[in-house]
């Protein structure tokens, strides 16, 4: 009788082992800035993919009737180009299924034909420059409208809500803050606005003393900053100093939780407006309050930006493997491509034929005691 039981206890051991040897692990891979003056934007991108991935796996997923476990591989590109494009190589190399990221356009747009090449779906949550989704390469999707619709939205609202005279734009030279920039200036301009001048800096400067008192001469009332938050915050630190009362404006890099901090008491209610690049309205609010509900219980933080926009990217990723009944790439591919109507926390996501979200939404932003407060959601 013991020997039976003792046998049939191997037997049940062995058939349980068996199953779990079975369960197939698909590796999805992320890219995001964790170390540097922007690793706070890159944390909060994880945070999102750990979230989609932890959620994904406790309701278990089957993909073609397989038990599957999905598993995180995370990458930090430090916001560098070339630091991007050896972690997009690692990613290929460890054979991920797709990848979540990367953060930046100048990441983003550098390691996207590394995917391409390798024939692995990419989905940025938050690269914004046009040219991201325009090197024709079948693997390159966003879930964000870009820098045309963003920068053109700011430049209007600039010139036919704000009422601005005159105009000074300052960029940071790279990829996504030149590229908001220059939208920004042309809608400035189509919508009959003046420009008066353009001063550059770096997403690595931390002194703007000489540029704001070239643009205080020119007397605006609007100061467009085309870059992140790591350096907005100094930069309207500085106004205050050199005595510039202008509105700031600037695109979804700026348009964090963390700008009120990095700028202190320099920063009067109203000041700010800002863009983000996405937007819930009526019913869907719903969807987005409970993600950034759970988001506060799991990291005991609040959601900076791009968080909810790398959880529905996963989301979509993994969807099209379930309709695909495949992880493997090019079999999910072609599925993830005719992506429409999908109902996520940031709205509804369909895919153009460049891979683009349809109808993108943008919400804008000031801020009020330190706090973010929503103007309105624009298309």
């Amino acid at each position: 009788m013991q020997m039976k039981f003792k046998a049939t206890a191997v037997a049940a051991l062995t058939l349980a082992a068996g199953a779990s040897f079975a369960q197939e692990v698909i590796k999805i891979g992320h890219v995001a800035p964790m170390s540097g003056a922007i690793a706070h934007l890159g944390k909060d991108n994880e945070n999102g993919a750990r979230m989609a991935i932890d959620e994904l796996n406790a309701k278990g997923i089957k993909i073609g009737g397989k038990a599957v476990k999905f598993e995180l591989l995370a990458e930090d590109d430090a916001a560098d180009p070339k630091q991007g494009t050896a972690a997009a190589q690692k990613l290929v190399d460890s054979k991920v299924s797709g990848v979540i990221g990367h953060l930046n356009s100048g990441t983003s747009i550098p390691a996207s034909k590394i995917y391409s090449d390798a024939g692995i779906p990419q989905i940025s949550p938050s690269a914004t420059n046009p040219k991201f989704t325009r090197n024709g390469y079948k693997t390159t999707f966003r879930v964000v409208a870009d820098d045309v619709h963003l920068g053109g939205t700011l430049g209007r609202y600039a010139v036919n809500n704000v009422k601005g005279k005159s105009i000074a734009v300052i960029d940071d030279r790279t990829a996504y803050g030149q590229g908001v920039a220059e939208e920004f200036e042309k809608a400035v301009k189509a919508a009959g606005g003046k420009l008066v001048g353009h001063e550059f800096t770096t997403d690595k400067a931390s002194d703007f003393m000489s540029i704001l008192t070239t643009i205080k001469a020119k007397k605006p009332d609007v100061v467009f900053f085309g870059g992140m938050d790591a350096v907005a915050g100094p930069m309207i630190r500085q106004m205050k100093s050199l005595g510039i009362n202008a509105k700031f404006m600037g695109g979804d890099g700026i348009c964090t939780a963390e700008l009120a901090k990095l700028a202190g008491d320099a920063m009067a209610d109203g000041q700010v407006i800002c863009a983000e690049a996405g937007g819930v309205e009526g019913q869907q609010k719903k969807g987005m309050e409970d993600f950034t509900g759970r988001y506060k219980t799991r990291f005991n933080a609040d959601v900076q930006v791009y968080a909810p926009y790398v959880y529905d990217a996963v989301n979509v990723m993994v969807d099209a493997m379930v309709r695909a009944k495949s992880s493997e790439p090019a079999k999910y591919l072609p599925e993830l491509a005719k992506t429409s109507g999908y109902k996520g926390v940031t709205g509804t996501i369909t895919f153009d034929n460049k891979g683009d979200i349809k109808n993108g939404a943008l919400t804008l932003f000031t801020y009020k005691a330190g706090k973010r407060d929503q103007i309105a959601v624009v298309r």
